[in-house]
Parts: structure tokens; C-alpha cells; sequence
């Protein structure tokens, strides 16, 4: 099935702001992995996660395996801190600039702000940040010019799961929610209400999304796997739904435990990673995952300025630079119809040639 990409390649940015970002796009990373060195050499990369933590299962433990990657191959160490909560994010960066940190990846837009007012008072450093355009007065421009954001498209990849999910369902509902309602949570959301809708259309089947009505809907207000994100995953399966989006990192682990408690056939879709590869203990709940290319982004911005080659232009992963789809359907490859792979293969080419608008911030 060719919508399951493989690993290569790789958001806080306004929406009025994306236009002249995608503009200046860098090239989609390189996923030859030849670019290491055998001697060392004088670099420091540094990594820091927001509160989810490098286990999250997710994009912090995505953004680890990339940086790790990329410093053995350069012959060096990584430095890593993980953030408790937000009021660690500028502290925690201080601290690696004062430890001669040359290059320091962020993970995740909720360290913008820390991100921008590090690199400006830190010219000399090179910065990377994570789902995030590092453009917090909203003109359009990264705020400083040595950080290079790496963004997703996710709506594309999004599109084609609520697609997967109108196919799928039989009691005709769906459900999605978030942690918070920031662009780079909602433009999942945004993706699979326009999939599932774009299937009903052309398919003659009514299929309802709950959680997200394409302005708002069910959030936890956090990124916790918690009872909050189990209430709220609760109260859309009270709505009959039998497919579940959770956008939020570890707020997927509740999803699963209500899905489980239900006793009902619910399938999960996951975000960011594989997560059937991450967390295998929900691996039979998952019909796929929405997925970002944060490792190899990551890995290719780390060894780009390993090797003196750092660029800041902005790199946006879509489906066609493979930086985001779909993940493989796994265990549920028995249980989706025979149409469905053949479908999404002639659906991901029609987004890639623009016959089929999937409209973003990062689109408009």
C-alpha cells in the first residue's frame, strides 16, 4: 500500500503568517544516512522537551531518536534536558547555552517564546524548533534568523485517515479531540473532518465527526494522559462513535483505557509516530496513525549543522516530500474493506497533484 511512507524527512505559526513561510521552504531532508564522520569533531547539540517528556511515546521521543541518531553518527554526545512544566522551558535553555551548546533543538510550540528570546539574546547558537514557526508577532518571518522551524502538513495526512475512518465505520460516527486548541492540534482535526466529509460526498454515505465542528470543539486544556483526557474521550464514545482521533501526545493512553472500559469495537488513530510501533500495548486498538517525519527532520538538522551546513529556512513536510502519512494499518489490515488501500493510494496522488484541495494554515 503505497500511503504508508517511509521514514524521511520533515506549529504556534499564524495563519495569515504561512504563505511567505512556505515560500522560503527548504528542501525535504535527506534520509541517507551517509553523512556522518569517523573523527571527531569540536559540536555540541542539545535537545529540549516540553513538558511531555522524551517517553511521551510521541513527537519528543521522535525528536530524542533523531538527535541521538545524528550525534553518534557525528561522533558526539547529545545533551538532552527534560522539561517538568513550562516554567522550565526558558531556565532549562539558559542552562544549555551556558554549557556551550551550539546547536539547540525545542520540541514543540509551546517553547516558541523561550525559543525566540534565547536565540535573539544568542546569536552565535543555531536553533531548531519542533512544530512551531517561531513566529510569535505573527508577520510571517521566523522572529530570529538562527532558528530553522520544522513544520507538518499534517491536514493531508489527516485527510486520508478520516477517509480510512469513513470507510471504516459502521454505526456512521466518528470522534476527535484535543489537548488544546492551537493550530498544530487542530490542524489534525481540521484534515480528518475533511476527509470523512470528502468521503461521504463521493461515496453516498453519511458519516457525522464529533469533537470538532472545523472551528472548535472537545479539548482536555492540557497534554496529560489524565482524567480529564478520559472524560473527554468518554463522552464522545457516549455518542456512538466506533473511531477515535485523540491530538495530544499521551492523552491517547486514556483514549485507549475508555475504549477498553466501553467493551466496544472503537478503533484508535494515532498521531505523530507509528504509535502501533511505540506503544504496542494499544496496537490492537489501532486502525493507523497520522504520521510526522520528526525523527529524520530532526536527524537531518542536527547533522546539517554537525557538518557546517546549517540552514534556517523553514522545512514544511507534506505528502509528497514524504514528511507526513499514514502508517500501516497493522492488525486492522484484515478488518478495513479491500477498496480502501487502492482508494487512498488514488487519493494521496490526487492531493500531491492539487486535484484534491485539503485545506490548512500552512495551505492558505
Amino acid at each position: 500500500m503505497k500511503v504508508t511512507t517511509k521514514k524521511a524527512g520533515i506549529a504556534g505559526l499564524a495563519m495569515f503568517g504561512a504563505a511567505a513561510l512556505l515560500a522560503g521552504c527548504a528542501s525535504a531532508p535527506d534520509d541517507s544516512g551517509d553523512g556522518g564522520s569517523d573523527t571527531a569533531i569540536d559540536f555540541q547539540p542539545c535537545m529540549v522537551s516540553d513538558a511531555g517528556g522524551f517517553d511521551d511515546k510521541s513527537f519528543n521521543q521522535l525528536g530524542f531518536e533523531g538527535i541521538t541518531k545524528a550525534a553518534e553518527e557525528l561522533g558526539v554526545e547529545a545533551k538532552t534536558v527534560e522539561s517538568k512544566d513550562e516554567t522550565e522551558y526558558a531556565p532549562n535553555l539558559t542552562s544549555l547555552v551556558d554549557q556551550g551548546c551550539d546547536l539547540i533543538v525545542t520540541v514543540g510550540f509551546a517553547l516558541s517564546a523561550a525559543t525566540v528570546e534565547s536565540a535573539t539574546a544568542n546569536p552565535d547558537v543555531e536553533y531548531v524548533i519542533i512544530d512551531d514557526a517561531a513566529d510569535n508577532d505573527f508577520d510571517g518571518t521566523v522572529d530570529a534568523e538562527n532558528i530553522k522551524p520544522i513544520l507538518f502538513d499534517t491536514a493531508q495526512a489527516a485527510f486520508l485517515a478520516g477517509y480510512a475512518a469513513a470507510d471504516y465505520t459502521t454505526t456512521n460516527v466518528v470522534g476527535t479531540f484535543g489537548g488544546m486548541n492551537f493550530p498544530t492540534v487542530s490542524i489534525f482535526m481540521d484534515g480528518f473532518k475533511q476527509g470523512v466529509d470528502y468521503y461521504a460526498s463521493e461515496n453516498g454515505k453519511a458519516v457525522k465527526v464529533v469533537g470538532w465542528d472545523g472551528t472548535d470543539g472537545s479539548f482536555t486544556g492540557g497534554f496529560e494522559a489524565n482524567d480529564q483526557a478520559r472524560q473527554t474521550a468518554q463522552a464522545l464514545i457516549d455518542q456512538n462513535i466506533d473511531v477515535l482521533l485523540p491530538v495530544g501526545g499521551p492523552i491517547y493512553q486514556s483514549a485507549a483505557a475508555a475504549i477498553r472500559d466501553s467493551g466496544r469495537e472503537i478503533a484508535l488513530i494515532g498521531v505523530d509516530a507509528d504509535v502501533f510501533e511505540t506503544d504496542p500495548s494499544v496496537g490492537d486498538l489501532l486502525l493507523t496513525s497520522i504520521r510526522k517525519g520528526i525523527d529524520v527532520g530532526t536527524y537531518d538538522a542536527v547533522l546539517a549543522a554537525g557538518n557546517g551546513e546549517f540552514d534556517a529556512s523553514p522545512f514544511i513536510g507534506t505528502l509528497e516530500n514524504e514528511g507526513v502519512g499514514l502508517a500501516p494499518f497493522h492488525d486492522f489490515e484484515s478488518k478495513i474493506s479491500d477498496t480502501l488501500p487502492d482508494a487512498l493510494d488514488a487519493l494521496q496522488a490526487s492531493i500531491i497533484s492539487g486535484d484534491v484541495v485539503v485545506n490548512s494554515y500552512l495551505s492558505e
